[in-house]
């Protein structure tokens, strides 16, 4: 009998709980926050004092005999899910040890409503059967949830490796870690391409297709220009709470039914850039190439032109090459990644000659070797096609 190889994949869909589960998710999600600040708290306590680093095997236990003891009115902490609580020392653990190996700043402490958080949950026991239904899922600590999307998660049994549910603009999230077969790598069909990515068009293909900039349609602009007015709205609501707090009156309730609607915006848009960023991978792996070419773009670098550092977040240029890779990995389809350094858009396509003083309001390329012209983008992804230059993702 042939072995199935199996591939491990993360799955997210919204959830549906009842108002008895948001109230427990709520309080177990800020258990997680609580714990996860305390161990920051006691890490740079101990390192103040001089004294010996402790783990998260170590914070565990003296969290459940000294300081639970010690802190009776803190016995909630018990109520939540362990493995959730062990988690989240864990992540903190994790956080502290790439700082002092210098791979990261300081961990910052987790403030409520500003970091999202998390409920981490795991399978409890590999003879567990089935831990997912078509439209429910059962959770650890909470029992049966109900999913929005149906037959989205693998209901096979023992598939279902781990999870975490996640807050977002007052919704619930559920997201799995599920063990798939590994799909069989497809054979090309057509040949290699390049893509040039870029902020007039999000993307041109060197087989002469051009995916426009999302951010220019009308759709996104008024949403755009609806958080515009719904921010200045917040801000006048947050200094007005100021005002009020020193009066001693509470106006707290309508400035976070303001800032939920600015969350909610703000995850709207980010679900339309995402969806049609994920359509333009799904488009070039579709017709399966032999390969596919990109730039390794310096997007931090990027970022530091204020004068584009909006248009260049907004294109998502590093969520963009992590799901392509991922799709070019799952299928089988080698990704070259071309040097930033590539001279891809000065380069002739034709006769090979160099145009140095290109300017980047120049969208049109017109060679001074052979007098072809050509638009700049197009030039440049057939460049990155061609190219011998380049690494295997």
């Amino acid at each position: 009998m042939k072995e199935v190889k199996a591939l491990l994949k993360s799955l997210k869909t919204e959830m549906k709980p009842t108002p008895e589960q948001r109230v427990t998710l709520l309080k177990a999600i800020g258990t997680c926050r609580f714990v996860y600040n305390l161990f920051l708290a006691e890490a740079d306590k101990r390192y103040r004092d001089g004294q010996r680093y402790m783990s998260a095997y170590d914070f565990s236990v003296w969290l459940n005999h000294d300081y639970l003891s010690e802190n009776p009115d803190k016995i909630w902490i018990k109520e939540t899910y362990a493995k959730a609580v062990k988690q989240a020392i864990i992540n903190a653990n994790s956080a502290y040890q790439r700082f002092f190996k210098g791979l990261a700043a300081h961990p910052n402490f987790k403030k409520k409503g500003v970091n999202e958080p998390s409920y981490y949950f795991v399978r409890n026991s590999a003879k567990q059967s089935v831990v997912c239904e078509r439209h429910r899922i059962k959770v650890p600590g909470l029992g049966w949830v109900a999913l929005k999307e149906y037959g989205y998660f693998p209901t096979e049994a023992n598939v279902i490796h781990s999870g975490s549910i996640s807050y977002h603009a007052g919704r619930f999230f559920c997201s799995v870690l599920a063990e798939i077969p590994d799909p069989e790598p497809v054979k090309p069909e057509t040949e290699g391409i390049g893509v040039d990515l870029g902020i007039k068009s999000f993307a041109v293909v060197s087989d002469g297709r051009e995916f426009p900039n999302i951010n220019h349609t009308r759709k996104v602009r008024k949403l755009e220009k609806k958080l515009k007015r719904e921010q200045r709205r917040l801000s006048r609501k947050r200094e007005s709470q100021k005002k009020n707090s020193k009066k001693g009156k509470d106006s707290s309730k309508r400035y976070q039914k303001q800032r939920l609607k600015v969350q909610k915006l703000h995850y709207r848009l980010d679900c339309i850039r995402k969806d049609y960023l994920r359509q333009t991978v799904a488009s070039l792996v579709k017709a399966k190439p032999e390969f596919v070419a990109i730039e390794n773009l310096n997007v931090s670098g990027m970022m530091k032109n204020r004068h584009l550092s909006k248009a260049v977040a907004q294109q998502n240029f590093y969520g963009f090459r992590d799901f392509l890779t991922w799709k070019c990995k799952i299928h089988g389809i080698p990704l070259h990644m071309v040097d930033r350094w590539y001279p891809s858009s000065k380069t002739c396509h034709f006769c090979g000659t160099l145009k140095a003083d290109l300017k980047l309001s120049d969208r049109s390329y017109v060679c001074e070797g052979c007098g072809k012209r050509i638009d700049r983008d197009l030039n440049a992804a057939l460049n990155i096609r061609d190219t011998t230059e380049y690494v295997l993702a």
